[in-house]
């Protein structure tokens, strides 16, 4: 499987990059993992036109192959084996490459969400999007677990 993972902005911290440099390494065996960070803009000053610039640069990093799959609070929550179980369907189904959006701390603009296939939560709790992007991350490579049956998850 081919996953993409566009974010906006970049992980600043250096825990927050130890953390997905981690999952990274441990996604390699099972899939082919691509993440581009897309410029944030300012958002204090006018959100719509920073947001359409953000959602231009997120449509451009997407992959035209790719599912786009928008994690969004308002989208369909999935637990830990449902995740699991959905990618493997999607893989099984021919939809091998999926590209994961991560908005900014202002979200995505209307384009973005137009353009998704599907919104996925992560829960009903408000995230940081650098947080949002790590717990991505685990998601996925507790999902690969899961649908290998290899010990991790429980």
């Amino acid at each position: 499987m081919r996953i993409a993972v566009v974010a906006v902005g970049k992980l600043k911290e250096r825990h927050w990059r130890d953390a997905a440099a981690e999952y990274l390494k441990r996604l390699a065996p099972y899939a082919t993992i691509e993440v581009t960070e897309v410029a944030d803009r300012d958002v204090t000053r006018d959100e719509r036109r920073a947001l359409a610039a953000e959602a231009a640069d997120i449509l451009r990093a997407v992959p035209e192959s790719a599912r786009l799959v928008l994690l969004d609070i308002g989208g369909k929550a999935r637990g830990s084996e449902e995740i699991a179980a959905w990618l493997s369907d999607l893989a099984l189904d021919g939809d091998s490459h999926v590209a994961f959006v991560l908005g900014g701390a202002a979200g995505v603009a209307d384009e973005v969400r137009e353009r998704a296939a599907e919104r996925l939560s992560l829960g009903p709790v408000t995230l940081p999007h650098q947080l949002a992007r790590v717990v991505l991350l685990e998601q996925l490579y507790r999902a690969f677990k899961i649908a290998r049956n290899e010990p991790y998850h429980r």
